[in-house]
């Protein structure tokens, strides 16, 4: 698997999907039922072939990744052959990016001495996907870019 199986909760959500890829293998409800009964492994395998079809059409689509932590927020672009990411950190351990006081306090203190902002870009043409996954399975939120643009626009105007 080049990702992870989907959860069962997962896979009812995309259940007619997922008939539609049985079907594809030419597995109908009955073969399905057996192959669970009989074969479990051969079940989990086509569902991991599933799950991986899924992952890879879903992350694909991902244009933008916010992954907060205390006193860290890394931001992501991703493109087609490269990530670019900006990073910013601060020093003041009251500071707790979690909490919206955090993120006030980032907007009025974003230029200051306690703030450090890095820029980044990493090229990923062979496995981008794989990439822009392990960043969403180490907590990293797919979003639509707006923290992102926010401060690019602030770093490239200051």
């Amino acid at each position: 698997m080049k990702y992870t199986r989907l959860t069962k909760e997962q896979l009812e959500e995309l259940h007619p999907e997922f008939i539609t890829f049985l079907a594809t293998q030419t597995i109908d409800k009955k073969e399905w039922d057996k192959l669970k009964d009989k074969s479990p492994e051969i079940a989990l395998q086509e569902i991991d072939v599933f799950s991986d079809l899924i992952w890879d059409k879903a992350i694909t689509n991902v244009r933008f990744i916010d992954h907060f932590s205390k006193n860290h927020i890394f931001l992501f672009k991703c493109h087609d052959t490269f990530l670019e990411s900006i990073i910013v950190h601060t020093s003041e351990d009251s500071v707790d990016f979690f909490t919206t006081e955090g993120l006030e306090w980032l907007g009025n203190n974003l230029f200051s001495d306690a703030v450090t902002i890095q820029t980044g870009k990493k090229e990923v043409s062979e496995n981008r996907n794989e990439e822009v996954f392990k960043i969403i399975e180490n907590g990293g939120i797919i979003s639509k870019g707006d923290l992102y643009s926010k401060l690019t626009t602030l770093i490239n105007v200051s």
